[in-house]
């Protein structure tokens, strides 16, 4: 790590204040920094001078600080408070939020570069970072210049880290039939009922809960930024998985919280809407994170295809195993594409964001799990060996069908925008 700090401190800062490393091309695991830079597959296919050092940066940390301990974090459980909190060294705690608020200022095309590289090392910690950048951003948007003041500086430098809590046990897709009461009494709210799936819980410091201050449905919603460590959180027993096993999940209870009426986010019967703007940012980010996966378990099954032989040839030397290639690389171009649409209609607002975000979440997380799919089948029974990161990869990319909008949600959301203009 040190030697790391030499080579950041060595290069300065770049725009926006994200660090050039210059990092070797031989440092990490596997197949870092192979060069797909004039390949249909590459990441760096349109993208502007500044977007290939934020690619840069966020490659060289995910192939020196988080590939190297990926499978490890994974069989322990471990989650990487300290790894992640390095990441803020490059600005990856605040990348959406305002320069004038203390973040990079970054652009949605330009976080989900930054996303996908991240994810190349490891999807896990990189979705994570997601989630801890969407509560930062949705502060930075909807916050009071107080608000701003008392929590970006920290979220930005990962002193502190961020959960968002929506979903309960009895509503998922439903978000609107939340029950999680908060009751104003004089300068307080009094915060009662339970939240599910919880990312980063009982390790994080700062939660943006989504509470019912009104009546039923979406008018009736608002959202609350919460000290995880108030007297009256509780949390539950740590999930068990199938991916996403180096972040803790897990219920969190509110019992009689108390919470200052100034850290109402918004005004009260906002928070739904609150909700929505930032699950539209964090379904680009989550389907870059998917895209990531996929970039690197192409990448690396290229590589396997041509060193394992079958009937005295490259793998890669027989047809099928070819089509099989060539259909990968045409989900991660097409997901990678269409990815960088919605990010593009998101930051600029157009009428067609949501549905495009919806888009974009459903093909990439639905087709690339497919591609990741077909890369461990080619690597045979060694792919079902967890010494083999391609079957941590298929783990960790299951779940991005599901979070953030389930893709049964995200059909809804893409046909009631082709509707509504007949």
């Amino acid at each position: 790590y040190n030697e790391y700090k030499s080579y950041l401190s060595m290069y300065g800062l770049v725009r926006h204040g994200i660090r050039r490393c210059g990092l070797s091309a031989d440092c990490g695991s596997r197949s870092i920094f192979r060069t797909f830079t004039s390949s249909c597959i590459s990441p760096e296919i349109g993208l502007t001078d500044d977007q290939k050092e934020y690619r840069e940066a966020a490659l060289t940390f995910a192939k020196t600080e988080l590939a190297p301990k990926m499978q490890e974090w994974d069989l322990t459980e471990e989650f990487p408070i300290d790894v992640i909190k390095r990441s803020a060294d490059l600005g990856f705690g605040g990348l959406f939020v305002s320069e004038e608020h203390g973040g990079l200022g970054l652009g949605r095309i330009d976080g989900s570069v930054v996303f996908e590289a991240l994810s190349q090392g490891c999807v896990s910690t990189s979705a994570f970072i997601t989630i801890h950048n969407m509560v930062n951003a949705m502060i930075d948007t909807f916050g009071t210049d107080v608000q701003r003041a008392a929590f970006i500086p920290d979220l930005c430098s990962m002193r502190k880290l961020a959960s968002y809590c929506l979903t309960e046990p009895g509503s998922g897709s439903d978000a609107a039939a939340l029950v999680t009461s908060a009751k104003r009494v004089g300068a307080k709210y009094i915060v009662n009922g339970s939240k599910a799936f919880i990312s980063g819980a009982s390790a994080t410091d700062l939660m943006v809960v989504m509470t019912r201050t009104g009546g039923k449905g979406p008018k009736g919603v608002s959202a609350l930024i919460i000290d995880a460590r108030s007297p009256g959180i509780t949390f539950g027993q740590k999930e068990k998985k199938v991916g996403w096993n180096n972040q803790p999940t897990c219920i969190v209870n509110f019992d009689d919280v108390e919470v200052p009426v100034e850290n109402l986010l918004g005004s009260e019967g906002q928070g739904f809407n609150l909700a929505m703007h930032g699950l539209n940012g964090g379904r680009v980010n989550i389907a870059s994170c998917s895209l990531g996966a996929a970039q690197q378990c192409l990448e690396d099954v290229l590589q396997y295809t041509n060193d394992r032989k079958a009937f005295s040839q490259p793998l890669h030397g027989f047809q099928h195993v070819q089509f099989k290639l060539a259909d990968m690389a045409t989900k991660v171009t097409t997901s990678r594409l269409l990815i960088r649409e919605a990010a593009r209609a998101l930051d600029a607002g157009a009428p067609n964001a949501v549905a495009l975000c919806a888009m974009c979440k459903l093909h990439a997380t639905e087709s690339l799990f497919k591609a990741i799919d077909d890369a461990l089948q080619l690597h045979g029974g060694y792919g079902y060996l967890k010494s083999y990161p391609v079957q941590q990869y298929w783990r960790d990319t299951r779940v991005n069908r599901i979070l953030e909008g389930t893709s049964e949600v995200m059909h809804m959301l893409v046909a009631r925008d082709l509707l509504k203009h007949l």
